[in-house]
């Protein structure tokens, strides 16, 4: 009879945030995770405090600002926090070997470039998106795009909270990302992202941006195909921040082990 398997050891960055806390929530109330480090911004107030407290189910460890010492105590460090402390902690992780799941968004192209420059050394799960069901819908939008073809314009709509600090999603681009693939187009070019005043008429082959914010709003996206005489709405809605926690535990156990590389959700789904 085997010996049972060792618990995957996680770390969560961004602790005392709003997605830290569904983090810890989350694996503390699975089996086969253990929650190793919890981790904070320097002269945040929730250092020093215990990390389940502030998820509501104390568990003696520690929020701390010493990120060496956090990754060499996991196997892997979820990241949902902003784009410069996330590539801090991708050198980090690549100089400890830990493996990375970002769920950050509001990355630039350099700090994509970064990411994947720390993916030559430890396996990275990226996705500006954890949730399952959004990363089935970005697999529908492209499959839509291809099959409807070039006599459907494309928008896509989002609401997010009002504290959300970048427009448009990262969600939302990466569904336009996935429009564009599956029509054949490049989202550079295509892409339109503010319309006021005397825009002229909508040109043709472009995708269209437009964002909400405010309230409480988890996030909703809707991508839509209009036609002459028809429309076809792709819609996701997140009620909790509990859906994109599942997804990165998933995303967690799934890049545990894992060559080093750059991977997304389509991998982790097996899409």
């Amino acid at each position: 009879m085997s010996a049972p398997r060792a618990p995957l050891r996680i770390a969560i960055a961004g602790a005392s945030g709003r997605m830290g806390r569904a983090l810890i929530r989350a694996t503390l109330a699975a089996p086969d995770l253990t929650l190793a480090a919890a981790l904070d911004v320097p002269g945040s107030p929730a250092l020093g405090t215990d990390a389940g407290a502030a998820a509501g189910t104390p568990d003696g460890i520690t929020i701390t600002d010493d990120l060496q010492a956090s990754v060499r105590l996991a196997d892997v460090l979820i990241d949902f926090t902003r784009p410069a402390g996330t590539l801090a902690h991708a050198d980090a992780c690549a100089g400890a070997g830990c493996a990375l799941v970002v769920g950050t968004t509001g990355l630039a192209p350099a700090d994509r470039a970064a990411l994947a420059a720390a993916a030559q050394r430890i396996p990275v799960v990226f996705a500006p998106n954890m949730s399952i069901g959004v990363n089935v819908l970005v697999k529908l939008v492209e499959l839509a795009a291809a099959a409807l073809g070039p006599a459907y314009d494309i928008e896509i709509v989002e609401l997010h909270h009002k504290h959300k600090v970048d427009a448009p999603s990262g969600t939302a681009l990466r569904l336009g990302e996935a429009a564009a693939a599956g029509a054949g187009i490049d989202l550079a070019t295509a892409g339109v992202y503010a319309r006021e005043g005397v825009t002229g008429e909508r040109r043709a082959g472009s995708i269209g941006f437009a964002t909400l914010r405010g309230g409480d709003a988890v996030g909703e996206h809707t991508v839509l195909f209009a036609g002459d005489g028809e429309r076809i709405e792709l819609t996701h809605r997140a009620t909790s921040r509990d859906t994109f926690a599942s997804g990165a535990l998933r995303a967690a156990r799934f890049v545990a082990g894992k060559p080093a590389g750059l991977y997304d959700m389509t991998d982790v789904l097996g899409l």
